[in-house]
């Protein structure tokens, strides 16, 4: 139990009606969660308003209320009223005062742009396992408490879970944490209240446009993470996207920088870029990766960065990047009996597609095919889909077309968008299977000896979600196992 006086430090109060000397039990902002001596936040969400589930959260039990609007209609006996400037960024500052400010009890790292941010961050939490750390870790796919696992079910969770989550760290002796940050999460003030000791940005393409309607709003909410980074954090940037220098104009962090293409604090060049891996020059010495493409040389650019910044050993740093595996769902592949190579990557923007799509032809073998195997989300961002359909015909010599998680939408309308992005030299290359399962079957049929087949938009995931049914689905699992099954496919004359 803690008492209301004592969670309010840095929460901006407009008013208080009630006493905040009383104990509470827990903070809510679902009030169906409510129980006796709870405090109810009534946030401001994009479907529903907290505020009108105040009665509910007192009828359930709440002692004490925090909300922005105020309602003279309820009786305030016995009930502490506490009115904000924002609920949102109250909560996320309550929750850290409630679970005793974790995130300034270890080292907080936040990763955050379009693409890169799960595999930079759990490259870096298996980098600093490898070193000897306890460590944490916050992403899409999973949440890592020094080795126990919880399932993800948001990019950045709600900030009750992401204070409690740190605190169960904390009191595992977990000594640095990496955490995805998400557009949305700083937008809705998920973050408000952590103490950042560093952050990193990887780049900025085309996404959330549905969220967040212009481009330059999307980048405005990223620089706010960096913005509001303390002096004592550094700011970590991706020099070679123009919107790197951008997030760091206004930061107190210390600015430093990474980059393939220009003079960079960590700077990284190609040696070779192959099927097996990468040979890459970091800071003018040489290290093999497993990784595969240009975007992975950026992704170790970061990690090596981040732990430099972070007091590590450079030689022992290098030495522990050339063992580091790719993470499930990035670039994950496998060589069948036959000869033929599937790949399962997330992309799920036109940048990711492209990017993969373009180190699969840099690493292929002349007169070898690449088939792509691609879909788009339903309820998200339409404005993308014929980029990704014009990228996936422009790039691979076949293209299957089908349901990505459709949710509430009719898939067939999904894929008929993407169509629309295919240019007329390019309509002979694509089909369309609505049914994904059968897509990636008709997909390893048209694959030959030497060919690499593609399956992008879901990587990690293992569900797929048509009319609000979530059903088990792996891209990995039914690649793979439809190629084993497979008859050796001779290439044709």
């Amino acid at each position: 139990m803690k008492k209301i006086k004592d969670i309010l430090e840095n929460v901006s109060i407009n008013t208080i009606y009630g006493s905040t000397d009383m104990s509470i039990n827990e903070i809510q902002f679902d009030s169906r969660k409510i129980k006796k001596g709870d405090l109810f936040v009534a946030q401001k969400g994009l479907h529903f308003d907290g505020h009108q589930f105040i009665e509910k959260a007192i009828e359930n039990g709440a002692k004490a209320i925090v909300c922005q609007e105020k309602n003279t209609s309820i009786d305030k006996k016995n009930i502490t009223y506490i009115y904000v400037e924002d609920t949102n960024k109250a909560l996320a500052v309550l929750a850290s005062n409630y679970y005793g400010k974790p995130s300034k009890k270890l080292k907080l790292i936040g990763i955050t742009g379009t693409n890169g941010k799960t595999t930079i961050a759990t490259l870096l939490y298996n980098l600093f396992k490898k070193a000897g750390y306890k460590t944490g870790l916050l992403s899409t796919v999973v949440v890592k408490i020094d080795e126990k696992e919880i399932e993800a079910t948001h990019t950045t969770p709600d900030s009750l879970t992401i204070n409690k989550y740190i605190k169960m760290m904390v009191e595992q002796g977990v000594t640095h944490c990496f955490m995805e940050v998400s557009s949305h999460g700083i937008h809705q003030k998920r973050t408000e209240g952590l103490h950042f000791k560093g952050g990193v940005f990887t780049n900025l393409t085309h996404d959330h446009l549905d969220y967040h309607k212009t481009f330059a709003t999307y980048r405005d909410i990223k620089k706010k993470f960096f913005d509001e980074l303390p002096k004592s954090a550094f700011a970590l940037v991706n020099i070679d996207d123009k919107n790197g220098m951008v997030m760091q104009q206004n930061t107190k962090a210390k600015k430093k920088s990474y980059a393939l293409k220009t003079v960079a604090d960590y700077k990284v060049r190609i040696i070779e870029n192959q099927l097996n891996g990468l040979l890459l020059q970091i800071n003018n010495t040489e290290v093999w990766s497993k990784l595969i493409g240009k975007f992975n040389a950026y992704n170790l650019a970061a990690i090596f960065g981040v732990a430099i910044e972070l007091d590590l050993d450079k030689m022992e740093v290098l030495r522990i990047i050339s063992e580091l595996d790719s993470v499930s769902g990035r670039f994950q592949y496998t060589v069948s009996e036959s000869g033929i190579t599937a790949i399962v990557d997330y992309a799920h923007t036109p940048d990711a597609l492209k990017n993969v799509l373009e180190t699969i032809n840099e690493i292929k073998v002349n007169g070898n095919k690449v088939i792509t195997v691609v879909g788009c989300g339903g309820d998200r961002d339409k404005t993308k889909r014929p980029k990704m359909g014009h990228i996936a015909t422009q790039l691979s010599d076949q293209v299957v077309f089908t349901s990505d998680n459709p949710r509430s939408e009719d898939p067939e309308t999904i894929i008929r968008e993407m169509e629309e992005g295919v240019s007329k030299e390019n309509e002979a290359k694509a089909v369309s299977i609505t049914n994904r399962k059968q897509a990636i079957k008709v997909a390893s049929k048209l694959a030959k000896k030497g060919d690499i087949l593609l399956v992008a938009g879901k990587g990690h995931e293992t569900y797929q979600i048509i009319k609000g049914v979530k059903s088990h689905f792996d891209d990995y699992e039914i690649v793979t196992k439809l190629l084993s099954n497979q008859q050796i496919n001779k290439p044709t004359n």
